[in-house]
């Protein structure tokens, strides 16, 4: 199941390494928020190589993750945890107005009270 969101990177968690069966591994947990009209806050995972990725990264980017659900039993209890497969940092454009990007707004003429003469009819 492969999913995506847009949303800010709001926190980053310390660095866990450790030792497995396989070698050495380490793994990345950040908190973002999403863009949404009622903002949610998402703990994601970053292992390996992606970890690297999301350690480049600074409080306020906004970004496009990749990441897929993953939940496994341990005595008992569920735990899920979203894993990243890729994330995009997003370009934010500024919105600075000048007085080139504005349209041009018509003079305002200093109007004279008409008389009879001038009706339109």
């Amino acid at each position: 199941m492969a999913l995506e969101i847009k949303a800010k990177l709001i926190k980053l968690l310390p660095i866990v390494t450790g030792e497995g069966k396989n070698g050495t591994w380490t793994k990345q947990e950040f908190l973002v928020e999403t863009q949404e009209t009622y903002p949610k806050k998402v703990m994601l995972s970053a292992w390996g190589d992606k970890a690297d990725e999301i350690k480049k990264l600074k409080i306020g980017d906004e970004i496009n993750i990749c990441f897929n659900a993953e939940s496994r039993e341990y005595n008992e209890r569920w735990y899920t945890e979203l894993k990243i497969w890729k994330v995009e940092k997003l370009v934010n454009k500024e919105t600075n107005t000048s007085e080139s990007d504005t349209p041009p707004q018509k003079e305002k003429k200093a109007q004279t009270p008409k008389t009879e003469d001038e009706t339109p009819f």
